[in-house]
């Protein structure tokens, strides 16, 4: 009796579940349903206003889709005030704000660690390459890997020698820099009364491109016109190394130098230590005519003060450039295959002239007063 009205409950509970499931859905499924409802409208609202934003922020240089354009940057190093400007300036312009995603590698002068760095930028599937060159030759292979996998890379700063597989170059002409330079000694000495020079060189990095072009184009301006140059050597574009080689110079030239000639801003502010250590004048009114390259803002101040004679512009504000490269190469359209930036001539006296001329051109020099130093973005 007890197993029959068992089974008897059993049978009645099997025909109480079935009638539930015909009856259609349950509250509960109909909740699941509602909210999934929802949800599917929140995220197409979320992300059609998403995508509008995206959209938004890129505006011509965005893809069509909205995605964030990938942008990997093989930067030199760090070794100098001016290298710290050019790697803000990429900071600054190359933001998701302005529809870019930037990936950036501070190879620390080392060639080595630079290739690695463009080829793992391949491998991540980078939409653009912009490179510093640490040197200037041995770029032709991973160039030619970039130019395989379809991605367009920019030189900055310094140039490649050996390949021509880049889409565009964005920087100074380091010849003409030092054309300037000896072009404005020679005006300078000649309002000075100087006739007889005898100057030392501090070069920059050996092989970079900026060391060759200010070198070269010095050395044309002293063999013209007799000058001796009785040393150059390599201060590696640092404060440090700078100041070594001017303790060097201090001590195996004393008294047979008139001029400094620094290649870059921090190589002239070691000299500048290592000249006061050995109780040598220098800037105006001493000794020393002290000249130096890059023209950040406090080596502008030192101009100002007179302890740089001048100081001869290299911008490293290259990032908007290659942000209108990249526009240009969004559009379909074709760059420019060298873009040269404007550059100014600095001195802290108005005696050699208000222009020079260099390589056939007229060119100004800007006395540098707090007006010029308030105006100066770097």
């Amino acid at each position: 009796m007890k197993k029959f009205v068992a089974l008897l409950l059993a049978l009645m509970m099997v025909l109480a579940m079935g009638a539930c499931s015909s009856s259609g859905t349950t509250t509960e499924d109909t909740a699941t349903n509602d909210t999934a409802t929802t949800d599917d409208a929140a995220t197409t609202d979320d992300a059609a206003t998403t995508d509008d934003a995206a959209t938004e922020d890129t505006g011509d240089t965005g893809a069509a889709d909205g995605e964030l354009i990938k942008v990997g940057f093989a930067q030199v190093g760090h070794e100098s005030d001016w290298r710290t400007a050019s790697t803000k300036s990429a900071q600054d312009v190359f933001t998701a704000e302005n529809g870019y995603e930037l990936s950036f590698v501070d190879c620390d002068n080392d060639s080595a660690v630079q290739l690695d760095a463009v080829r793992n930028f391949i491998q991540q599937g980078m939409d653009y390459i912009i490179i510093d060159p640490i040197v200037a030759t041995g770029w032709d292979t991973v160039l030619t890997e970039c130019e395989d996998e379809g991605i367009p890379v920019i030189v900055i700063d310094r140039t490649v020698d050996d390949s021509d597989k880049y889409a565009s170059w964005v920087g100074s002409n380091f010849k003409t820099e030092g054309l300037a330079c000896g072009e404005w000694l020679k005006a300078y000495a000649a309002a000075q009364g100087i006739t007889e020079i005898n100057a030392l060189v501090i070069e920059g990095s050996t092989g970079a491109s900026a060391t060759i072009g200010r070198t070269e184009g010095f050395k044309e301006i002293a063999d013209r016109e007799g000058w001796t140059i009785l040393d150059s050597q390599n201060g590696d574009f640092t404060e440090a190394g700078g100041q070594e080689v001017m303790e060097s110079y201090c001590q195996s030239y004393k008294g047979q130098f008139n001029v400094v000639i620094c290649q870059n801003d921090n190589e002239a502010y070691g000299a500048m230590t290592a000249m006061d250590q050995a109780g040598v004048t220098y800037g105006v009114g001493g000794d020393v005519i002290l000249v130096s390259f890059d023209a950040n803002k406090a080596a502008l101040e030192l101009v100002k003060e007179g302890k740089l004679n001048a100081d001869f512009e290299c911008n490293p504000m290259a990032a908007p450039d290659v942000d209108a490269v990249i526009k240009q190469l969004e559009a379909g359209e074709t760059p420019e295959k060298e873009i040269y930036m404007n550059e100014t001539w600095f001195v802290a006296e108005d005696v050699a002239g208000a222009t020079i001329t260099v390589d056939g051109a007229e060119q100004d020099l800007v006395v540098v007063t707090q007006e010029v130093l308030d105006a100066r973005p770097y």
